[in-house]
């Protein structure tokens, strides 16, 4: 596992997850969100954002996070020999986004860019609270087929059901 992309949906914790990994694999983190948005929450020009990601693929050795699947999962993908997919139950991702969205209003905890989480954001269109409960069924209806089709191409995609699951793969890796 030299280049592994981390999906799934958000709240699921792919970031925190991402982030142990290339810890343990002494290999750079990458965030899709910090490539995505500028300060105050103004998304990157699509071009601007697909070289970013560009850039950060040509590297031998990465972990990213983050699904773009329509703005950069084919950069991300063509260049990944591992795809992690954290499949977590809804109650556990919809229990994390909320708890994660509420720490970060009440801290004032800094999200990417200088980003924080708004009290308006957090109950409008735009929040990752109903992002979330937008995604999670589609998420868990296109992973499987595009992950069947990615280990076909000889790319190694890895599931894990449970925050559980995913710290006993970690801890099971070599360091």
């Amino acid at each position: 596992m030299k280049r592994i992309s981390v999906v799934g949906t958000s709240g699921s914790g792919k970031t925190t997850f991402a982030g142990k990994l290339a810890e343990i694999l002494s290999v750079p983190h990458i965030e899709l969100d910090a490539l995505h948005w500028e300060a105050d929450w103004v998304e990157a020009a699509n071009e601007v954002f697909r070289s970013r990601v560009r850039e950060a693929v040509r590297a031998d050795r990465w972990v990213i996070d983050g699904n773009y699947s329509s703005r950069a999962r084919d950069l991300v993908w063509e260049r990944a020999d591992t795809v992690v997919w954290l499949d977590y139950s809804f109650p556990v991702i919809f229990s994390r986004v909320v708890g994660r969205t509420f720490r970060r209003l009440v801290s004032g905890e800094e999200c990417c860019n200088g980003n924080r989480e708004r009290w308006s954001m957090a109950f409008s269109r735009d929040s990752i609270i109903l992002w979330a409960l937008q995604t999670y069924k589609r998420n868990r209806a296109n992973y499987p087929p595009l992950l069947r089709s990615l280990e076909r191409e000889g790319v190694r995609a890895i599931t894990l059901r449970s925050p559980e699951e995913a710290d006993r793969w970690l801890a099971q890796l070599p360091s």
